[in-house]
């Protein structure tokens, strides 16, 4: 892929997680570097074991199955830290201590980053692995202020069509906080959000299934936002 963008697109990526719950699985951000520069920052989300007591007291027993990647972003004067994750798929109710303390993680750092320069922007995306919006792993997921932007709900995630009332999913997810009690809103003025189908047109030629096309691409659609960084 990037010998076919070119030189001007660069990629960074931590190694292969290992184990059966990780999945062999990497996080990796790809990313034009003609729009946006590194600022300096990249890290892997680590829970403080009192700050885990506090969520409950045996909220994760274990490592995340996939620890969360944490990479900063410069573009027209604005700093933002991406932070991409996969929470465990398991049963759903192994979900929530995850999804909760990913949520006191993320508003602690924003609140702590906010106090140093206000042009810091925190973005967390991924798979949540949230089935539905309401739902306790939904509830787990905002119970700290963080906010999905509406253009966002309601949008199928998976390639593979369902009917009925699994037929919109909640898996992926952008999200950030808008000003939620001591959690200053980000800076960037967000624009618009969507999805992309690219089942209508990726390796046509092959005459896949839907389920070769998700081993060759992916069984999710991407999701996608625009933000305003120039005033």
């Amino acid at each position: 892929m990037l010998k076919m963008l070119g030189e001007n697109w660069s990629f960074l990526m931590t190694d292969v997680t290992k184990g059966p719950e990780g999945n062999f699985e990497r996080m990796a951000f790809l990313f034009d570097t003609r729009k946006i520069k590194l600022s300096g920052l990249a890290c892997e989300l680590v829970v403080p074991e009192d700050q885990l007591k506090s969520i409950k007291a045996d909220a994760l027993k274990k490592q995340f199955a996939r620890t969360p990647y944490a990479v900063s972003f410069f573009s027209a004067g604005k700093t933002f830290i991406l932070v991409t994750l996969h929470v465990i798929y398991g049963q759903p109710k192994e979900r929530i201590p995850e999804l909760k303390a990913i949520a006191e993680w993320l508003a602690e750092w924003a609140k702590e980053i906010n106090e140093l320069n206000n042009n810091h922007n925190l973005i967390t995306l991924g798979d949540f692995n949230i089935d539905r919006e309401g739902d306790e792993l939904y509830k787990a997921f905002i119970s700290t202020g963080l906010d999905v932007p509406k253009d966002l709900l309601g949008l199928p995630r998976t390639i593979f069509k369902t009917d009925g009332p699994k037929s919109v999913t909640f898996y992926d997810q952008i999200a950030w906080f808008n000003k939620d009690g001591d959690i200053p809103a980000i800076s960037l003025k967000y624009s618009r959000g969507g999805n992309f189908d690219f089942t209508k047109t990726a390796l046509k030629s092959l005459s896949l299934s839907t389920k070769e096309l998700s081993y060759r691409i992916s069984d999710h659609y991407p999701l996608w936002v625009e933000f305003d960084v120039r005033d």
